[in-house]
């Protein structure tokens, strides 16, 4: 893998939460951050971040469940930077709905984008990750680990892609990828306020009431930060980092106590 510096990260879900936070961190490793996400607004900011920090940045409204954008986004990447040293695939929002309830077309929207997005953009990056002997990075889930029918789909999909990272991994040991999978518990998100928020107004709580209970249910003593995510996975596409591959890595804060 290249260089701090010299190299050229893309990262999926880029305008917020997790995916936000890498990019921008990522910006004091590599010379050069593609962001992808669909909301333009979002990745601009994004961009200014990461811009300021030193790198350039490459904002590309993209909707990953489209078949072509992949192939659109590595194309544009290597217009513009010539290479690909790290792809790192957080984008995907997963209904969470029990699943006696889900439908077969929340199903396939939770799979297109966060499974096949990241399928398809791992394919298309891979020539060049192995021009660079780059590395890949999935977001899965700690959820994979202790499936619940209230969260089947979340739960199904995060363990389908620690099972696909796993599956490239074995073919990037012979062609020079790293390829690893993050496994995030309960991380203090836009999307996590949203969920709180909701909670808290069902059972008339306090805001930050409602974010102790879902945390003392969770078994942990707070949520996590999106940065905190952001350093590992900056971790896991370091040099320091290369003879890992292969792996799932939770960082829940204890929540998952079985494996």
């Amino acid at each position: 893998m290249a260089e701090a510096r010299n190299g050229v990260a893309i990262v999926t879900g880029a305008s917020r939460g997790i995916g936000r936070a890498t990019a921008i961190r990522l910006a004091a490793d590599f010379a050069a951050v593609t962001l992808v996400a669909r909301d333009a607004g979002g990745l601009d900011t994004a961009a200014t971040a990461i811009r300021a920090a030193g790198a350039e940045a490459l904002p590309l409204p993209r909707d990953l469940r489209e078949p072509d954008a992949a192939k659109r986004v590595v194309g544009q990447t290597i217009d513009r930077f010539g290479r690909i040293d790290a792809l790192v695939n957080v984008a995907g929002a997963v209904p969470q709905t029990d699943l006696f309830a889900m439908t077969d077309s929340e199903w396939d929207d939770g799979l297109s984008l966060k499974f096949h997005g990241a399928r398809r953009l791992t394919l298309a990056a891979w020539d060049a990750l192995k021009q660079s002997r780059g590395a890949v990075v999935l977001t899965s889930g700690a959820t994979a680990l202790a499936p619940k029918a209230s969260l089947a789909a979340v739960a199904t999909i995060n363990a389908a892609i620690s099972a696909l990272a796993k599956a490239f991994s074995e073919r990037g040991v012979s062609e020079g990828v790293q390829v690893n999978s993050v496994l995030p518990g309960p991380v203090l998100t836009d999307r996590r306020r949203a969920m709180v928020a909701k909670f808290a107004t069902a059972h008339s709580l306090s805001a930050e009431d409602a974010m102790q209970q879902f945390a003392v249910q969770a078994g942990i003593s707070r949520f996590g930060r999106p940065e905190e995510i952001a350093e590992l996975i900056a971790f896991l596409v370091s040099p320091v980092a290369r003879w890992m591959t292969g792996a799932a890595v939770r960082m829940d804060g204890g929540e998952a106590t079985a494996i």
